[in-house]
């Protein structure tokens, strides 16, 4: 489809149009790649756990929600010229304040199978499933508290779920690098001469304008659980096991079989 949208373009050009024409082009793609690629990833993330979605853009609100009542009433020193109602006052605030919050309600979401287990098909039923063995990130650990938090604190040792500790990433990043999307947004607005972009939301603009941030914040999240996170899913083999023919089985059986034998795993005698 693509390759034939691109063939009926050129086929399309008009001589004396031709940079009108490639204007259009341009901008289809970058608007293409901003709501279709995003969205993808933001439902790439929602398969992985809801609370991957819910933890970064709950973080998000309570940046834009913090930052403007520590601006309102202690902002006093302006932060960019795109935004004058932005301050350094707000935006300090409103990162410490999403650390916390982020931290704090991913404690709450990490208690139960919902939000943590990765969304699957099951054939059987016919529907999509959330029910699984939650992973490491999802179980209590204790951690020992760093020595200078142990004075302060009065603790030398702290229960929490190792999620907690990437949910501080997470929260960082949608409150130092996700209000730039809103400033992008606001330089736009202002190259067009708009206040909003629709006025859907009586007061507070149009849908774009209350998802200005999301869109970055979905990227870094699949980015961060490509990198970070994810790892072989031993279930997800096993079922691209099965599909493949018996030969097939057998051959990887007896390569997986001689790779255990070599790591001494098995006994060279065992039959299979």
């Amino acid at each position: 489809l693509c390759f034939t949208g691109f063939c009926m373009f050129v086929l399309s050009l008009v001589k004396k149009h031709y940079r009108l024409q490639f204007y259009m082009f341009a901008w289809t793609h970058v608007t293409l790649l901003i709501t279709v690629t995003q969205s993808h990833l933001v439902i790439q993330n929602l398969f992985e756990g809801m609370i991957w979605f819910l933890v970064p853009i709950s973080s998000v609100i309570c940046n834009d929600i913090t930052a403007y009542i520590f601006g309102f009433f202690f902002g006093r020193t302006p932060l960019i010229k795109l935004s004058p109602k932005k301050t350094w006052e707000g935006f300090i605030g409103g990162f410490f304040s999403t650390v916390v919050f982020g931290f704090i309600f991913s404690y709450f979401l990490a208690q139960h199978q919902y939000f943590v287990c990765p969304v699957e098909y099951n054939s059987e039923t016919n529907r999509f499933v959330t029910e699984c063995e939650p992973s490491e990130l999802f179980q209590m650990k204790k951690y020992s508290v760093p020595p200078l938090l142990q004075a302060v604190l009065g603790w030398e040792v702290v229960n929490m779920y190792p999620f907690q500790m990437h949910s501080i990433a997470l929260s960082t990043f949608a409150s130092l690098i996700g209000p730039f999307g809103g400033f992008f947004a606001s330089g736009f607005k202002r190259a067009f001469k708009i206040k909003d972009f629709a006025d859907t939301i009586p007061g507070h603009g149009g849908i774009m304008d209350r998802f200005d941030c999301q869109y970055l914040m979905a990227t870094f999240v699949h980015v961060y659980i490509t990198s970070f996170i994810r790892g072989p899913n031993p279930s997800k083999l096993l079922k691209q096991l099965l599909i493949l023919q018996p030969e097939q089985q057998l051959s990887v059986y007896k390569t997986l079989k001689s790779h255990l034998v070599e790591k001494g795993i098995l006994q060279p005698s065992l039959r299979g």
